[in-house]
């Protein structure tokens, strides 16, 4: 396993009023850096994609990718995952049994979706959309439906959720270049929490995780993320069946407007005590809508 954190020599420099402080001397020190690595996903062997990411969780980053990115559903099964070095990840994928022609149509659709996909696939630790042709291509459809979870969620336990968030995350608090996602309960239990360079990864971590051990869809829950909630963000959530994404800073306009189609609870800016509601404003309970 390649590790998450690489020491590196670097120069220190002070500024001070008027100009560099300590007659402009740098200070040697070594700095601790996250590590950022390529992790190729395969499908029976097949190079799928390369995506840039911080080592760990390696299995749950590609079944949530798969599972994001609309390679499996009902009718496909993942029967097995494996690395097969430090870098490359084979998935196994099987159609599970099928009573209807319904089934079959879905079993269908995904092997197709699969076939499609081995193509320029790239994506990046800062963009997990790169190569997508157009926007209908990443507008993977839910099969859950987030209208019908009525989930209550008291706006005092979102408030603490940075704080919770940012306890838990260890390689972050020895480099400082981490995005985390985590997922709470309703009353703020963290369930599971994944580090990562690129925020899209430490959801599909977390979601792999979720999928791996047999929890989707996360009804109830909440997930929590360290940095913006982008359209990618909210649609690895709607996959999963979230009712409710937090972040700590802005979401995008196509993300709130696609928070609003699936139902989704959206809430950015959540910092100290207040927050703003996008989307989904039932959910938090004493809120009222302004007349």
């Amino acid at each position: 396993m390649s590790t998450r954190t690489q020491r590196r020599r670097i120069q220190r420099i002070s500024v001070a009023d008027g100009g560099v402080a300590d007659g402009g001397a740098a200070v040697a020190r070594a700095d601790l850096l996250a590590v950022e690595e390529p992790l190729e996903i395969r499908i029976g062997g097949q190079p799928l994609t390369v995506t840039m990411r911080t080592p760990g969780d390696d299995l749950d980053l590609a079944a949530g990718f798969l599972f994001t990115e609309g390679l499996l559903s009902p009718a496909v099964d993942l029967r097995q995952i494996r690395m097969c070095d430090e870098n490359v990840a084979d998935a196994t994928l099987e159609p599970a049994d099928l009573p209807s022609p319904a089934d079959l149509d879905r079993a269908t659709d995904a092997r197709r979706a699969q076939k499609n996909a081995q193509r320029n696939f790239l994506t990046t630790s800062a963009c997990g959309v790169c190569g997508k042709e157009s926007i209908d291509a990443i507008r993977v459809r839910s099969r859950y439906d987030l209208t019908a979870d009525s989930v209550q969620i008291d706006p005092g336990v979102l408030a603490a959720l940075p704080g919770r968030l940012r306890d838990a995350q260890r390689v972050f608090a020895s480099t400082g270049g981490l995005h985390a996602a985590g997922l709470f309960a309703a009353d703020g239990t963290l369930a599971v929490l994944r580090e990562d360079v690129g925020r899209h990864n430490a959801v599909d971590k977390v979601i792999g995780w979720a999928l791996r051990a047999g929890r989707l869809p996360l009804s109830g829950h909440i997930l929590m993320v360290s940095g913006r909630a982008s359209f990618e963000l909210v649609q690895k959530a709607a996959v999963a069946g979230l009712p409710v994404l937090a972040a700590v800073s802005a979401p995008s306009s196509l993300a709130a407007d696609l928070a609003e189609e699936t139902g989704m609870t959206l809430v950015g800016f959540l910092r100290g005590r207040s927050m703003n509601a996008y989307t989904g404003l039932h959910r938090l309970t004493g809120v009222t809508a302004p007349a």
